[in-house]
């Protein structure tokens, strides 16, 4: 080696070494205000129902979701989405347990505004796939296809029975064409202007849903392609983009996030309102699994992926490691 200087001349290694010096220097933070937890609340049980698929996960009870709630807000973490999963008894072709003021969702929104108040905030998902016999995300027509214009009326009334319960969110998720903009006109209709929309914008028609619909009690029949969007498209998403904005969307969101880290920085670039992604169930089945096998570590690949998912644009991400990340970011984990 050359006695005078020394090859090579910079050394971005030098911000590497110590773990105080990277967390200096690091780029992107994640906290626990960043994180929303997913919750399912299941009608009739009265104990919580493992989710065979996503270890870890239940379908709580009224009482565990109040305490699941409970626990959340107290780790920091920001907001919670409910899933209403009634009694099959209760399905039919048009969802009707979705709008019924007396529906699990709506009992749950109550009870955890009970218990929380606007201490964290509540969303709603705002779909009718958990109601429906056809396990469709809106109402079919004579030929067995999801009638767009239909099911926006029943979204409107889902809407307002949401926003009547208490929510401060909703999530309307079935990606019909105008949904954005009916569900703000329901709501503003009956006074509820400060209800906000968390459009899911960029929806994919993904294989990762896999252990959400065991999650939901999910009747699915077919395929949701028809109406979730093609993987395959980019510039598609920014269209629905566009249009979510234009109907008066407060927030938006990717799903899934971890195979569409490209489409979340591309929304993340675009728009001046908070951007959310969803770490969906079969991404987080996955590092469960593999960790379960003993084939990843399991605190690092979580902490890897949702860093990453922060990186790409999210400033909210939904994930069912939520609690447990914010417990963690809290007691210094990095």
């Amino acid at each position: 080696m050359n006695s005078y200087g020394s090859f090579p001349g910079a050394r971005p290694r030098r911000l590497r070494t110590t773990p105080a010096m990277r967390r200096m220097v690091a780029e992107t933070r994640l906290q626990p205000a960043d994180l929303i937890l997913p919750a399912f609340v299941r009608e009739g049980v009265s104990e919580p129902v493992p989710i065979g698929a996503m270890p870890g996960v239940v379908q709580h009870t009224r009482d565990t979701l109040r305490k699941a709630a409970v626990e959340a807000l107290e780790a920091g973490v920001s907001g919670i989405m409910l899933f209403g999963v009634p009694e099959d008894a209760k399905k039919d072709a048009a969802g009707t347990a979705g709008t019924d003021p007396d529906g699990i969702l709506q009992v749950a929104i109550r009870d955890v505004k009970a218990e929380v108040g606007d201490d964290l905030v509540i969303m709603s998902d705002l779909c009718l796939d958990e109601y429906t016999d056809h396990g469709h995300c809106g109402v079919l027509d004579a030929d067995g296809r999801v009638d767009n214009d239909a099911t926006l009326e029943r979204y409107a009334e889902m809407a307002q029975v949401q926003a009547d319960a208490g929510v401060h969110v909703v999530g309307p998720s079935g990606m019909m064409d105008g949904q954005v903009g009916v569900v703000r006109d329901a709501l503003d209709t009956i006074g509820k202007e400060d209800v906000s929309i968390l459009a899911y914008t960029a929806k994919y028609s993904s294989a990762f849903y896999g252990p959400f619909r065991e999650a939901v009690g999910s009747s699915l029949q077919g395929d949701r392609k028809t109406y979730q969007q093609d993987p395959a498209n980019l510039r598609e998403s920014m269209r629905e983009l566009a249009l979510d904005l234009e109907e008066g969307a407060d927030m938006v969101m990717v799903k899934p996030a971890g195979p569409y880290l490209d489409v979340l920085a591309k929304v993340a670039e675009s728009v001046d309102v908070p951007v959310a992604a969803y770490q969906i169930s079969g991404e987080y089945a996955m590092v469960e699994a593999a960790a379960e096998k003993g084939w990843i570590d399991r605190d690092r690949a979580i902490f890897e992926t949702l860093t990453g998912i922060r990186r790409a644009g999210a400033q909210m991400i939904l994930t069912y490691w939520a609690t447990e990340v914010a417990q963690k970011l809290a007691a210094g984990h990095r």
